[in-house]
């Protein structure tokens, strides 16, 4: 498929964005934001509205219905000094987001924090639950690299993590966002069918969907369904090192459900849309999870590592064969879904097995994501970012969208 991943240069990917290019806060109207179709070359500026008439009526929409947790938390010393912790991901239940937010009492997750030196001890931050003071406590357990374990506990035992966070932390903005969290940002850095907690970042290709926008959708006779990839913070991680074989991708929770598989599986060749970059790494990481299945591996959550798909016996393998592997696996064991932790890593020359398109934002310079994109279009991500930015559309999470045709 592809030998020379390895030797990708970012620096290839790398291009000039403005500051004044990137949006600060979202439109008024979500679906009033621009959209850029690009189909057999051709380059149509439009308005995501839109959409539905621009997608063939036969085809199907997968989007990741994850929703954004409050994972910043800012916790205050005695001295007044300010401590901003970072939920990344759960550390107990092997990793499973629903659990570990159900857990009563305390919890244990990786997190990053700022201030890191002036933390001692235990640390507080006081919430209010029906009308009634509560404190959170944080102590850091162990540190690895820029992360450190940090064991929660909270003095309302009724109460489980995802409430705690929910009422003590703050919407987890973009760092290239450079605002405090204010209070639309609640809303609309949500998707409107958000259901599944456990993403510190926002899948936000979806952000500009509306009701308007699937009514629309469905009377054009186009289906959607659902995937579930928890977005962590790793997607904002820009690529430092100078040749792709040198970055490592991080990786994030994925479930994908059996009616779906099996809605996949007889979608046969009508299109296939991904409505963003976790859908697609979601979908693609199914036939690494087959192929595990067929060499007798077994997991409760199955590991994809970043460069299993470019391996040499994974050339072979057709989408078909992988879904009805996972399928029979589903139903042998008598599961409901799949599940797995994936660091796939989508890189120019990767063949996407699955999908005909992806609608998605404009992505940070040197970033993964653009190298995803570029696996959907090749060299035309260029020309496509450059008419972007000389027509005046907003770029990055709070920005306007496209849809990419696959070249």
């Amino acid at each position: 498929m592809l030998k020379d991943y390895h030797a990708i240069r970012i620096e290839e990917f790398n291009y000039e964005l403005p500051e004044e290019k990137i949006a600060k806060h979202p439109l008024p109207l979500r679906d009033s934001s621009k959209l850029l179709v690009y189909k057999d070359g051709q380059i149509i500026d439009s308005i995501f509205s839109d959409l539905p008439a621009a997608l063939p009526s036969n085809s199907m929409l997968l989007i990741n219905n994850t929703r954004v947790i409050p994972a910043r938390l800012k916790f205050h010393k005695d001295t007044g000094a300010q401590i901003e912790v970072f939920c990344l991901e759960p550390l107990d239940f092997n990793g499973d987001y629903a659990l570990a937010l159900a857990k009563t009492g305390e919890c244990r997750w990786k997190c990053i924090a700022g201030n890191l030196k002036k933390w001692k001890g235990t640390i507080t931050l006081t919430f209010t639950y029906h009308e009634n003071p509560c404190t959170l406590y944080a102590a850091i357990e162990s540190r690895v690299e820029e992360a450190v374990t940090v064991l929660f506990h909270w003095d309302a035992p009724e109460l489980d993590f995802a409430t705690v966070v929910e009422l003590a932390g703050q919407v987890p903005l973009p760092p290239y966002i450079k605002r405090d969290t204010e209070k639309e940002d609640k809303e609309r850095y949500q998707t409107v069918y958000a259901q599944y907690r456990g993403s510190v970042a926002a899948p936000t290709a979806g952000l500009h969907f509306t009701s308007n926008v699937f009514n629309q959708l469905k009377e054009r006779g186009i289906s959607i369904n659902e995937v579930t990839l928890h977005v962590g913070a790793g997607t904002f991680k820009p690529v430092s090192a100078e040749e792709i074989g040198d970055h490592t991708m991080h990786a994030e929770h994925l479930i994908v459900d059996k009616s779906l598989l099996d809605k996949l599986l007889h979608h046969g060749s009508n299109p296939l849309f991904a409505v963003g970059t976790t859908t697609v790494r979601t979908i693609e990481s199914l036939v690494q999870i087959a192929r595990k299945i067929a060499v007798g591996e077994t997991q409760d959550v199955f590991v994809v590592n970043q460069w299993d798909a470019y391996s040499g016996e994974n050339q072979e393998m057709t989408k078909e064969e992988a879904l009805k592997i996972l399928l029979d696996y589903l139903n042998q064991n008598g599961l409901e879904h799949i599940e797995a932790q994936t660091s796939m890593m989508i890189v120019p020359g990767y063949s996407i097995r699955f999908f005909d398109g992806i609608i998605t934002n404009f992505h940070q310079p040197k970033s993964t994501l653009l190298l995803l994109v570029s696996a959907f279009i090749g060299n035309e991500w260029k020309r496509i970012y450059q008419h972007a930015l000389s027509s005046e559309y907003r770029f990055l999470s709070y920005g306007d969208s496209s849809l990419l045709f696959k070249k």
